[in-house]
């Protein structure tokens, strides 16, 4: 059934389930809200679902223990950038971070020309020059003047430069095993943002109580959402053109901008700011519309 659906098909499930990770910030902050702040937060909600997917890993381990190398690999890469983008989302504005990791085009054309052999056309070009004119506008105040990054807009903007490597990789070796990539993923992101917590923002362990305060939200938000999402985003992925996954992806954008607005009072920009990020996503739809032509 799944194994024979349509091109259609698989779009909707990729924009809807991106779309979820755009609400990505809400059970992060509701964990904030219950004790557990800062990149400790987001090691425990990455923790959660290894809850479901190590089991299923180990039932299915015949298929899923081949070509651990390149799983690992991937999983390094995003686990890390996962870890980078979630603690933007708790360090920064949700805004700010969701667009900061869609610059993703600059850091993936670069990735690709130096590692894949991919060329450099004038749409890369153009999507390059674009995303770092939207960047500057981005960080700008309100009367149009710099601003520099604050740590979290920094996790954000690397964020994006590890998600490029995971997703070359992916590119360059596309059999890998989705299950034991995505617990790879988790791992790394559990391991990463706890040694950020101890040894960067040098925060203590926090006790049993609060952990156990947050499991209810962070499970429920993890396992039954997010990660059954994560799961439909690489079997779409695998079945579409890879112009098109990226276009359809911004949903996420999308649904983080929107929310954050709506439900974050705090989360204000300036009108130069607002062109700032228009030109980010437009850079985006450059890139991906440039690689594959088909995808439109």
């Amino acid at each position: 059934m799944f194994e024979n659906a349509s091109d259609k098909t698989a779009s909707i499930v990729l924009f809807a389930s991106a779309a979820f990770w755009g609400l990505y910030w809400l059970p992060l902050r509701a964990i904030e809200e219950v004790g557990l702040s800062g990149t400790w937060s987001v090691a425990f909600f990455n923790a959660c679902p290894l809850l479901v997917v190590i089991p299923f890993v180990v039932f299915r381990r015949a298929t899923q223990m081949v070509n651990l190398r390149h799983a690992m690999m991937i999983g390094l890469f995003t686990g890390i950038g996962l870890s980078l983008y979630a603690s933007g989302l708790v360090l920064s504005t949700v805004i700010r971070a969701t667009l900061l990791f869609y610059l993703t085009p600059i850091w993936s054309t670069i990735i690709g020309v130096i590692w894949l052999s991919e060329k450099l056309t004038a749409g890369r070009v153009a999507a390059i020059v674009l995303g770092l004119g939207g960047l500057w506008l981005l960080l700008s105040g309100n009367d149009g003047t710099a601003a520099p990054l604050n740590i979290g807009d920094l996790f954000a903007l690397l964020s994006g430069v590890f998600w490029g490597l995971g997703a070359a990789w992916m590119k360059k070796y596309p059999e890998f095993p989705t299950a034991a990539t995505t617990m790879f993923q988790f791992l790394v992101a559990l391991g990463f943002c706890s040694f950020l917590a101890l040894f960067l923002f040098q925060a203590p362990i926090p006790p049993a109580s609060v952990f156990q305060n947050a499991f209810a939200i962070a499970f429920v938000a993890s396992a039954f959402v997010l990660l059954p999402s994560l799961f439909a985003i690489f079997w779409a992925s695998k079945r579409l053109f890879p112009g098109r996954v990226g276009v359809l992806m911004m949903s996420e954008a999308l649904v983080a901008i929107l929310s954050a607005s709506l439900l974050l009072p705090s989360e204000t920009m300036g009108a130069w700011q607002w062109v700032g990020s228009i030109i980010i996503i437009t850079a985006c739809f450059v890139e991906v519309l440039t690689k594959d032509e088909r995808a439109v």
